[in-house]
């Protein structure tokens, strides 16, 4: 199990506290998250269903002992921002805009 970090505490800015996570907390909820996807009862056409936060919170509860994670703001933040940070990756992956850039299994 991960242990809780001193990396991540929560810092201030303008806007009020900002959590700063760490590689191991998003490596567990990129788990997590893929394998809520996997048991699929989250699943929508469009992603996931609107009460999968809260399952997620859950998982990671067991997963991050202290990391005191919650659905709301921390989850939805994070995810948030790590779909801009890899949006790039995966819309060069899927097909979209990729000026024919593409993975070859053979080479």
């Amino acid at each position: 199990m991960l242990g809780f970090s001193q990396s991540s505490v929560s810092s201030q800015n303008s806007r009020g506290t900002k959590r700063k996570w760490v590689p191991e907390e998003d490596a567990a909820l990129v788990a997590c998250m893929v394998d809520l996807h996997n048991v699929g009862t989250f699943n929508a056409n469009t992603g996931f269903k609107a009460s999968y936060l809260n399952e997620l919170e859950k998982m990671l509860e067991k997963v991050l002992l202290y990391a005191m994670l919650k659905a709301k703001p921390n989850l939805e933040s994070r995810i948030r921002t790590l779909k801009m940070d890899w949006s790039i990756i995966y819309d060069m992956l899927s097909g979209k805009t990729n000026s024919g850039f593409g993975w070859d299994e053979h080479r």
